[in-house]
């Protein structure tokens, strides 16, 4: 298990992205990155098994006829 974003490392990270944080953000910012890792992390255990990527979808042809 990796350890949390602390608020010094995600004001780090902002500003090597460009995007320089106020004091006051650099909690709000780790805590949101540690709740983004926490549902990546839960997505990652999901067992899709042969269930076809998004960029195979093609909206509109679906069938008419199909049963539910």
């Amino acid at each position: 298990m990796t350890s949390e974003l602390t608020p010094q490392e995600a004001a780090r990270g902002a500003l090597r992205a460009g995007l320089p944080l106020p004091d006051d953000r650099h909690e709000a910012v780790a805590r949101t990155a540690a709740h983004i890792h926490s549902v990546i992390s839960t997505l990652r255990e999901l067992d899709f098994g042969e269930t076809p990527p998004a960029s195979s979808y093609r909206a509109g042809r679906e069938d008419a006829d199909a049963t539910v």
